[in-house]
């Protein structure tokens, strides 16, 4: 499987973001936190719609907060396939970098895994449930 990050898959839609801030279901493991919706599946030929988020008032510096969005997104590039597997709809996903500690990039992909672990629980539960 191709490890990448194509532009279709990145989340730009303002409606899919104001959704996940108003019905999206949350999952965190110190220091990241993952939001998430479903969406349609006639609608999207992607499984998943992703975008990164690191806070101003953490990081004052424009130059700290690409570098942490960067750090997200390769994250999200060398994992994405633990989450393609066990997905069986498309999902809209928001990811956040919620901390002022400067951590690795070591300790941010095995924060990741961790996430993305916690992620296919939780939407295996929520599968249940419906």
């Amino acid at each position: 499987m191709k490890l990448n990050y194509p532009k279709k898959e990145r989340l730009k839609s303002h409606i899919t973001i104001a959704s996940l801030f108003t019905e999206g279901k949350s999952v965190s493991k110190y220091p990241l936190r993952l939001v998430y919706v479903p969406m349609d599946a006639s609608e999207q030929s992607e499984k998943i719609k992703m975008g990164v988020s690191v806070s101003k008032k953490n990081f004052k510096k424009a130059v700290d907060r690409n570098y942490f969005k960067r750090v997200l997104r390769e994250t999200y590039r060398l994992n994405q396939e633990l989450l393609l597997n066990h997905l069986d709809r498309p999902y809209a996903i928001m990811f956040f970098y919620q901390t002022k500690d400067r951590l690795s990039f070591e300790e941010i992909n095995e924060k990741t895994i961790q996430l993305f672990h916690k992620f296919i629980i939780a939407i295996a539960n929520d599968s249940k449930e419906s």
